[in-house]
């Protein structure tokens, strides 16, 4: 069984001479399996294909894959989005009374379930070109409990909600004061308890219009629990909001369980899916090629196996390594390498704000993690730091000349022009061959985006194309502000390794602003941890031992961690439970 992808966008058939083509071994034999289409770009006949990869490799632009699949996944195939195009395999089963996980990386068709599961998108089976009836969808699934679940979507007998994963297009649709729409949403009653669980009070009288991005998270997770449904999906609830937030939004969630609703959600925050899920589903296969959906795991055991790379019920090993935890050592309260820069208190006034920040040092192969809330002042240490900004009294002194690398927050409009051309402008007369592709370019998949244009890069591409970027120039201090912004979990733990590479390599140093606590456990040395009342007044530490830090920050969000003994990933325990209530009595919120 095989399956043939173009890229489309990779797809540049008009600067090329279509090798592609005139290289096909099936041409020769006058069995087309490679012609050109309609649009002037390859097609691929998979069943005149014999998979020789010629055409794979002739292509300049990576833009074809072949991949042979097992045969036993014929006839399980949910959808198929055209000719040449990425191909879904199996669906998970919503269960009452249960939170269900999707975990996978991005490109692997969560979205694509999570829109068939609502009745948004009915699956095509496979045929794109005659798709099938909703009755011939709840015949395909006969004698499996999604048959059921079908026939009661298409027929009106339960309700489905769905929040989706880009709610920076909420103002395109709605408009409005948050108060007026949530209150017409409000189905359950619940309006006042799910303001105040999700921090919503302060923005009921604001325009949805100038809502920022967690805010608008936050409206679209509180919408979506108001409303009285069967069923409740949320694509990546998570993102753009604090550690705060996710543990809040992750406890409201839960609450539905005991309503018996039916709950899916797709997470690439490892601990807030341990936190939230009671079963995962994993996904594998190949991004923007091919997602098959696992069977049904606990969510401990489910999450270990996402993370060894092998599914011994399925005997799938879809990693070639396993992704590996360290327990680390208490860390030293100063720095671990010569002091390569030092800042006293410093302070800062906006207009309604103010952040103070405590005196410190950071030492060279030193990586320095910032946690806080959201509108502490964060980014305003970062930028501080970077020289792009002025303290009103403080200054910040350096042992030597250094040089700084910043990657902000946002990156609309940060990058222009060809992926490839910017890496090397920014790199200047620097080696960007074999050490820094194998360190960062690789784990980071930027290789396939050296010939894209920025403006047509998804978020999280442009994410990765940013770290890269920053990584390559040559620096003493790197700077990344939320570099964990879109990724999914592979991505940030390689995004992880490849800031601690660079830092143990070159003996320079680090400051990153993350909210994904597993993240930042992999990757940072020292911690700072920012208090205060967001949008009024911030103040931030000194930087602390990892166990401090730690302890202090978690302290404020009302959760503990303990350290899985299979993988050493860092779990956060259920709220409530013994070694929650243990840990909270000895004030060890964190182990290291």
């Amino acid at each position: 069984m095989r399956v043939a992808v173009i890229d489309r966008e990779r797809c540049r058939s008009d600067k090329c001479s279509l090798e592609c083509i005139r290289f096909c071994p099936m041409v020769r034999v006058r069995r087309e399996a490679i012609r050109l289409g309609e649009d002037g770009k390859p097609i691929i006949v998979e069943r005149l294909c014999s998979g020789c990869g010629i055409c794979v490799q002739k292509c300049p632009f990576r833009a074809i894959t072949i991949v042979n699949l097992p045969e036993a996944l014929r006839g399980e195939e949910v959808h198929r989005f055209g000719p040449n195009a990425f191909t879904l395999y199996r669906l998970p089963t919503p269960r009452r009374g249960t939170v269900s996980g999707l975990i996978g990386r991005n490109g692997m068709g969560k979205t694509t379930i999570l829109r068939i599961l609502s009745g948004e998108l009915i699956p095509n089976l496979g045929r794109y070109h005659d798709p099938p009836t909703p009755e011939e969808v709840v015949e395909h699934f006969a004698t499996t409990p999604l048959q059921d679940y079908f026939q009661a979507l298409y027929e009106d007998e339960i309700r489905v909600v769905y929040k989706p994963q880009y709610v920076d297009k909420i103002p395109l649709v709605v408009s409005g004061r948050v108060g007026e729409l949530l209150e017409r949403v409000d189905e359950r009653g619940v309006l006042d308890s799910v303001v105040e669980a999700l921090g919503l009070r302060g923005v009921l009288e604001r325009e949805i219009a100038v809502l920022s991005g967690g805010e608008l998270q936050r409206l679209a997770i509180a919408t979506t629990l108001c409303r009285d449904v069967d069923v409740y999906l949320f694509d990546e609830p998570s993102s753009h909001l604090d550690v705060y937030q996710r543990i809040q939004v992750a406890r409201t969630i839960r609450n539905l369980v005991g309503e018996g609703k039916m709950v899916i959600v797709a997470e690439h925050d490892l601990a807030v899916l341990d936190y939230l899920s009671d079963t995962v589903f994993l996904l594998y296969g190949r991004p923007q090629v091919y997602g098959i959906t696992s069977k049904i795991h606990v969510v401990r055991e489910g999450i270990n196996r996402y993370i060894r790379g092998y599914i011994p019920d399925e005997n799938v090993r879809f990693r070639e390594k396993p992704i590996e935890f360290h327990v680390k050592p208490p860390t030293p309260l100063r720095p671990k390498g010569p002091s390569l820069l030092k800042w006293t208190p410093l302070e800062k006034t906006y207009d309604g704000f103010s952040l103070r920040v405590e005196g410190g040092e950071i030492g060279e192969g030193e990586v320095i993690g910032i946690l806080g809330k959201n509108a502490l002042g964060k980014t305003t240490f970062i930028k501080i730091l970077a020289g792009l900004e002025e303290p009103d009294s403080g200054e910040v002194q350096a042992s030597r000349a250094i040089r700084v690398s910043y990657k902000p927050q946002y990156l609309t409009g940060t990058i222009r022009g060809k992926i490839g051309d910017v890496l090397e402008e920014a790199a200047g007369e620097k080696d960007m061959g074999t050490w820094f592709g194998s360190r960062v370019l690789r784990p980071l998949h930027v290789e396939d985006l050296l010939e894209r244009d920025a403006g047509e890069l998804s978020g999280g591409e442009l994410q990765r194309a940013a770290i890269a970027i920053c990584l390559s120039r040559e620096a003493e201090i790197y700077l990344l502000d939320e570099p964990s912004a879109y990724l999914d979990v592979e991505e940030r733990l390689a995004m992880a390794r490849a800031i601690r590479r660079i830092v143990n390599d070159r003996g320079v140093t680090a400051f990153v602003v993350e909210h994904d606590i597993v993240a930042q456990d992999f990757i940072a040395d020292r911690i700072m941890v920012f208090q205060g009342e967001p949008g009024r007044r911030g103040v931030g530490s000194r930087p602390l031992s990892l166990e401090e830090g730690m302890n202090l920050f978690l302290r404020d969000v009302g959760i503990t961690f303990r350290r899985d003994p299979s993988t050493k990933r860092p779990r956060v325990n259920k709220e409530g439970s013994k070694l929650d209530r243990e840990q909270k009595r000895r004030g060890q919120y964190y182990y290291v």
